[in-house]
């Protein structure tokens, strides 16, 4: 990867994590308040692993310095959109939860690649 595109990737995933979280506030504060009580529960879920995940993006895109950190993070943001946004796909409009699976397998890469990425330097 070149240089201008690691910076550019960093910026990127940086201001994904900080929407997300922005989000995952929006979310809560909706299962609270507005949200059928059944489905409450899938929703604060999703929050949390929205705010969770948006919150170490926006704080580990600007240390990344390697290719390795920057697939990390992808990984990281494509299994929390998938984990968190099937979840609350499936209390807000009544759909199945299939992709979250695939969702977590890619958080727990993420974070795997992430501590390598992290020992690597």
């Amino acid at each position: 990867m070149t240089v201008p595109l690691i910076v550019a990737a960093r910026r990127w995933l940086a201001a994904a994590g900080s929407l997300l979280a922005a989000l995952a506030v929006a979310l809560s504060a909706y299962a609270m308040h507005a949200a059928a009580p059944a489905a409450r529960e899938r929703l604060l879920l999703a929050a949390a692993f929205g705010f969770g995940h948006g919150l170490a993006l926006a704080a580990l895109a600007p240390l990344a310095q390697r290719a390795g950190a920057l697939w990390a993070q992808v990984l990281l943001l494509a299994g929390v959109l998938l984990f968190a946004g099937s979840l609350a796909a499936a209390a807000l409009l009544g759909t199945s939860t299939v992709l979250a699976p695939a969702g977590g397998l890619l958080l727990i890469g993420g974070w795997l690649l992430q501590a390598w990425a992290r020992l690597r330097g």
